[in-house]
């Protein structure tokens, strides 16, 4: 019993003698921080998402005091107006904000993709991913586990009735979780434009008519959409059509000549973008 109350006697002590020296550590080199950067925190969205390129809210307002102006330095996830305050706070003037919105490069909902395969496995798309095609039997296409909706840090994102993510673009912020996240990269940050966005909602590059085969919705390289616009906004390589969100004027002829209602916009209601 005596060396047991030794040993806590011994162990407490020192518990004791590195709290203190840890106290006046810290009290002896303790940095001052700027008061500024609590003010402009407060105004930050709070979510770490790091849409700004930095580890999280705090190291943002941190850069902000640190170079004294917002060149270079955008918070995706706050509200509009935000860099105009952060811009008073720092006695700067305010760069234009930007906003950019996720879209998904994938139309293989249930009703133009047949399930081939049962997955029993871990509700996860990285996972389903390692295993193969996935259960369509698509390698392209999205796997519709929702890794992208468990890490959207603002809820912008749910699994819609027809298995494939909706996003609320009303919520998204752009900070690019969700792109990352994704192991088949089926998820882009576009800018939304006030003439709308205009996308691709395919990344499949199989032959037209296997794509075809596989998912009715699916981009076959036809070039349909390349004729037709009048902007030089598209392109097609490796049997896949692309639109340069830079150059597309959002006049949406593409979608009328598309033969497999492969191209979207957030201007029209399309069956994956109802939500469950």
């Amino acid at each position: 019993m005596i060396p047991i109350l030794v040993s806590v006697a011994v162990l407490g002590s020192l518990a004791i003698a590195g709290s203190v020296m840890l106290y006046y550590t810290s009290k002896k080199f303790h940095v001052p921080e700027d008061s500024r950067v609590a003010q402009i925190e407060s105004h930050l969205a709070g979510a770490n998402c790091g849409g700004c390129g930095l580890s999280g809210c705090h190291a943002f307002a941190c850069k902000c005091v640190e170079q004294g102006n917002l060149e270079g330095l955008h918070c995706p996830g706050s509200p509009e107006g935000t860099l105009d305050k952060i811009a008073a706070i720092l006695g700067c003037e305010s760069s234009a904000e930007s906003r950019s919105v996720a879209v998904l490069r994938c139309n293989g909902n249930c009703n133009n993709r047949t399930q081939l395969y049962n997955y029993e496995g871990a509700g996860n798309c990285a996972v389903l991913d390692a295993t193969g095609v996935g259960t369509s039997g698509c390698s392209y296409g999205c796997l519709g586990c929702g890794d992208c909706v468990s890490v959207c840090p603002f809820g912008a994102i749910a699994i819609g009735e027809y298995g494939l993510p909706v996003i609320d673009h009303s919520i998204c912020t752009g900070c690019g979780k969700c792109t990352t996240e994704c192991p088949r990269n089926l998820l882009e940050l576009r800018p939304e434009a006030d003439c709308g966005m205009v996308w691709v909602a395919c990344a499949s590059r199989d032959r037209g008519a296997i794509a075809r085969k596989i998912c009715a919705g699916a981009c076959i390289g036809c070039g349909k959409c390349l004729k037709e616009c009048a902007f030089g906004a598209i392109s097609v390589s490796d049997n896949l059509s692309y639109i340069d969100p830079d150059n597309c004027q959002g006049c949406s002829k593409c979608v009328g000549v598309c033969p497999t209602g492969a191209i979207l916009t957030n201007y029209s209601l399309h069956a994956t973008d109802k939500q469950a």
